[in-house]
């Protein structure tokens, strides 16, 4: 989605309807309630004022994405965005970052807390002294949390196993082999 912002998304040159793109989430939704929705997004495009990033918090919170992550803009050889006006300095795009993953965290703590109870199926990646690390079908390797296993003596690594979830914080869940 990268942003939430009309303006800023015209600015780069992305299509820019955020009141459909949130109706689209809404019916994915109601169609899957397990569905994984992830995106990227950039904080401090240039010429990004404080109230677009404002909008960017309201789209994030009410769109609740499952993995997301968040670049702070940096000029990039070549790009047309370098030439753009307004600048946002380091220091306010560093914070508009660090707002915004903690505003993520939070959804993502929220988002895996409901996972707390239920049986799902992981691949598991690793099994090392009767406990095993996997990852469910919402999580990209080495980029998204883990499903830690306790009691996974008979868990083989490239194995699918299905487990109950016993607990999460904001990436991992913890989970016992049914």
């Amino acid at each position: 989605f990268q942003h939430a912002s009309a303006r800023i998304l015209r600015l780069m040159r992305r299509p820019a309807n955020t009141e459909n793109t949130l109706g689209r989430i809404r019916q994915w939704r109601a169609s899957c309630p397990d569905l994984t929705i992830r995106s990227t997004f950039i904080v401090g495009f240039p010429g990004e004022t404080e109230d677009e990033f404002a909008e960017l918090l309201a789209f994030l919170d009410e769109a609740q994405l499952d993995r997301v992550g968040c670049f702070a803009y940096s000029p990039v050889e070549g790009a047309t965005a370098n030439r753009l006006p307004d600048h946002v300095p380091d220091e306010v795009r560093d914070e508009r970052h660090a707002r915004f993953m903690q505003a993520q965290e939070n959804i993502s703590a929220a988002r895996l807390k409901r996972k707390i109870g239920k049986t799902i199926t992981v691949l598991v990646d690793e099994v090392t002294n009767g406990s095993a690390i996997a990852r469910s079908s919402a999580d990209a390797p080495e980029i998204d949390g883990r499903v830690f296993i306790r009691k996974a003596t008979k868990l083989t690594a490239g194995a699918f196993a299905r487990v109950r979830i016993t607990r999460s914080d904001a990436h991992d869940l913890w989970a016992e082999n049914i």
